[in-house]
């Protein structure tokens, strides 16, 4: 009882013993603050000449506590906060290491600079300075650019007994260093010290840096669609082709050195190869430069290039600062081939390096000469840190025949000098040069601004930068490439098979003008090209199943779809006859990724024969051939059919169909194409001698053709007549069994006669 009465005054007594301590802890803490706040002010004086950032700092008054947070969370403010916090705990204090005694590392741990495979320890001369490259000092990204052009050249041209005494012999030369006569000696070693910093680097490390350096890397190609057949030439050792359009002409010379050409390359083009008599593709020997004259001019019809780009080179690895003597053979030959297989009023780029010889500017002069306009350019997408330029000329002029024999025999000199200590070192002379004013200050200030573009800190900057390796692109599903071709359409419209011409269905034809024929060799299919040798084939039955095309030598631009034959092709008569394999193009659906379909069946036609005119490789006889039949007039195509012998025949004469060359193939029958939609049908004016559009409708006629009168592909497609030209089908005179139950020549002829007055008269 007394233990329980006496506990609430046990109770009261430890209350108070705590206050009374709790009360002297406080009096004791503001002592200690008041005494800390003094010493954190002589702390603040020592710490404002250190910047180092702290995570943690002692307390002293509410203010610098919220002054040291925010000046903690200011400097540390890349950091998050756990770190920060795990900083704190291990008692981490500025401008202090870590450690009981603060004998730890003050300063942050830096980054590696290690290198790939680089041995540990090796530095690079001319990279351990800083590099402090102004980035605002960059020019703005623009697609416009200003061109400078030489003044036009008012000299006449020089014939061939003035260009004999312009060559000039001399002592080979390996040195760069004294080439003063077109830049200043100052800028020309700046140049070249800058190029030597370069030669240690590691190939592969130096492209990517350089690749990464300018923004313009970014831009790759770019699509250009041309209403004419474009013939373009390219001398080349590694191409880059982004020509996706079929309708340039590519006639490609091909510069082999070092195995350094890759055909897959070539996905997006339609070339016609050359590669010299050899195929070895040294363009520095003259019968390799004028086999690929002769190749041009025969498959141009005499007429040449609309234009010729020249990008040929090889390694100068370890020689970087005399690659402008090392490939001065290259220089003149890529020239001479201009001069060769180009066009009057055709154009020339080539990409060029240096120009401090007087054999380099030579030869821009004599460029210069022979074109209206020319021009030494370095693009914004040419990578910086290089020499890389190009010379462009617009027009080239007629009569400059002179000029090119003269650096043909320039090229002989230099290809019998070429195991020797002598060489030419002039093509033209220097007083000539230096006489033209215009010409000379021009180079001067070219050769002096394009050294000081080269910017070779951003490389060395963008040398730290890893990069991502290249991942090769993925073959294409034929399916589902024919799906994103036809754009959704009904793929029942594609099984339709064609309505047979017989005497029950000749009326059809009544509205003659409305219809064309092409004459058939074999079954009609469908091809798909996917680029270069991806070719598959559908016969346009159900199932949905195409079919690589094997055995077939024939390369096609990807995104393609035609409705084609595959016919055998006979050339010759007797034992010396020859069969090939060839395609025959009905109609065109998508040429390349443009999507013909809506086009009129005759336009159609006219893009499908350029088509194949940009496709086809004359150069290579052991390749397929493909060819555009075309449609005739029924009354022509019967000219051209011919009772001819042939191999599997047994000497009996079969019926053959001479195309538009010298081959000829064994017809099938007659295509009868409707190419007018309905209500409308066209007719022929007598009055107006005039063909016109009527709808058998509205009762218009109009002489223009209204867009709904255009049948497109999938009209022309399931109205599709066939003539079959079978036994007992009388369509040549030779032709002695005839079924009086067939349609034969002569009576399709009367029908179509009947209907169409005009083709009487």
């Amino acid at each position: 009882m007394k233990r329980k009465s006496g506990g609430p005054d046990e109770a009261t007594a430890r209350k108070k013993v705590r206050q009374e301590e709790a009360s002297s802890d406080e009096d004791e803490e503001s002592s200690q603050r008041t005494t800390s706040q003094d010493s954190s002010q002589s702390e603040s004086l020592s710490d404002a000449e250190d910047h180092r950032p702290s995570f943690s700092k002692p307390a002293a008054s509410e203010n610098s506590q919220i002054n040291d947070a925010s000046q903690s969370s200011s400097n540390f403010s890349m950091y998050n906060s756990v770190s920060q916090k795990l900083m704190a705990k291990m008692g981490f204090k500025e401008g202090e290491g870590l450690g009981k005694f603060g004998q730890g590392r003050k300063e942050i741990v830096e980054a590696s600079t290690q290198r790939g495979r680089r041995g540990l320890g090796l530095t690079l001369q001319g990279f351990q300075g800083e590099l402090n490259v102004d980035w605002q000092d960059e020019p703005e990204a623009t697609a416009f650019e200003e061109v400078s052009w030489f003044p036009e050249c008012s000299t006449e041209m020089p014939d061939a007994e003035e260009l004999r005494d312009w060559m000039a012999v001399g002592e080979r030369k390996l040195k760069i260093d004294d080439e003063t006569e077109f830049c200043s000696e100052n800028l020309l070693h700046l140049l070249l010290r800058c190029k030597s910093v370069f030669d240690d680097l590691e190939g592969e490390e130096m492209r990517r840096a350089r690749t990464r350096s300018n923004p313009y890397e970014t831009i790759r190609g770019v699509l250009c669609i041309l209403f004419t057949l474009f013939m373009f030439g390219m001398l080349c050792c590694i191409v880059l082709c982004w020509f996706v359009s079929w309708e340039f002409k590519m006639y490609l010379y091909i510069v082999c050195v070092n195995n350094s050409f890759n055909p897959c390359i070539l996905l997006l083009s339609c070339p016609a190869g050359e590669g010299g008599v050899e195929g070895d593709g040294d363009i520095t020997l003259p019968e390799n430069i004028s086999a690929f004259r002769n190749f041009v001019l025969e498959n141009t019809e005499r007429r040449g290039l609309h234009f010729l780009m020249a990008d040929g080179g090889f390694s100068v690895e370890g020689q970087e600062n005399i690659q402008e003597i090392l490939s001065k053979q290259l220089l003149l030959c890529q020239f001479l081939t201009a001069l060769s297989v180009v066009r009057t009023g055709g154009h020339f780029v080539c990409k060029t390096f240096d120009l401090f010889t007087p054999f380099s500017v030579g030869l821009t002069y004599l460029l210069y000469l022979c074109f209206e306009r020319v021009s030494l350019f370095k693009p914004v997408t040419s990578r910086p840190a290089n020499s890389e330029r190009y010379v462009v000329c617009r027009g080239l002029k007629p009569g400059s025949d002179p000029v090119r024999e003269y650096l043909f025999n320039v090229n002989l000199r230099l290809n019998q000098f070429r195991h020797t200590e002598r060489d030419v070192v002039e093509v033209v002379p220097l007083d000539i040069i230096k006489g033209d004013t215009d010409f000379y200050h021009y180079m001067i200030n070219s050769n002096e601004r394009f050294m000081e573009m080269c910017n070779f800190s951003t490389v060395s900057v963008f040398l730290q930068i890893p990069d991502q390796a290249r991942v090769a692109p993925s073959s294409s599903d034929p399916r589902s490439k024919f799906q994103e071709l036809v754009k959704g359409s009904d793929i029942k419209m594609f099984n339709s098979r064609p309505t047979a011409l017989s005497s029950s269905t000749l009326e059809r034809l009544q509205h003659v003008l409305d219809h064309r024929c092409i004459v058939g060799g074999g079954e009609q299919i469908f091809l798909l090209g996917l680029g270069k040798s991806q070719i598959y084939t559908w016969d346009g039955k159900a199932p949905l199943r195409w079919r690589k095309l094997e055995n077939f030598k024939l390369e096609l631009p990807r995104e393609t779809l035609l409705s084609v034959e595959i016919v055998q092709e006979l050339k010759g008569e007797g034992k010396a006859q020859r069969r090939i394999n060839a395609v025959h193009v009905l109609d065109a659906l998508v040429l390349n990724g443009t999507d013909v379909r809506e086009q009129h069946f005759n336009q159609r036609i006219q893009m499908a024969e350029k088509f194949v005119k940009a496709v086809s490789k004359h150069s290579r006889p052991d390749m397929n051939p493909i060819r555009s039949i075309g449609w005739e007039e029924m009354d022509k195509i019967f000219v051209r059919l011919e009772m001819k012998v042939t191999k599997s025949s047994g000497g009996m004469p079969r019926l053959s169909y001479t195309g538009r060359d010298d081959r000829h193939f064994l017809p099938s029958g007659l295509y009868i194409i409707k190419t007018v939609n309905d209500p409308w049908t066209m007719a022929y004016s007598k009055s107006s001698k005039r063909k016109f559009f009527f709808n058998k409708q509205t009762k218009v006629s109009t002489f223009d053709m209204h867009p709904t009168a255009v049948a497109p592909f999938h009209v022309c497609h399931q109205e599709r007549m066939f003539w079959a030209w079978e036994e007992g089908v009388r369509v040549h005179d030779s032709q002695t069994r005839v079924d009086p139950g067939k349609l034969s020549k002569d009576h399709v002829l009367s029908f179509i006669h009947k209907h169409s007055p005009q083709l009487e008269t």
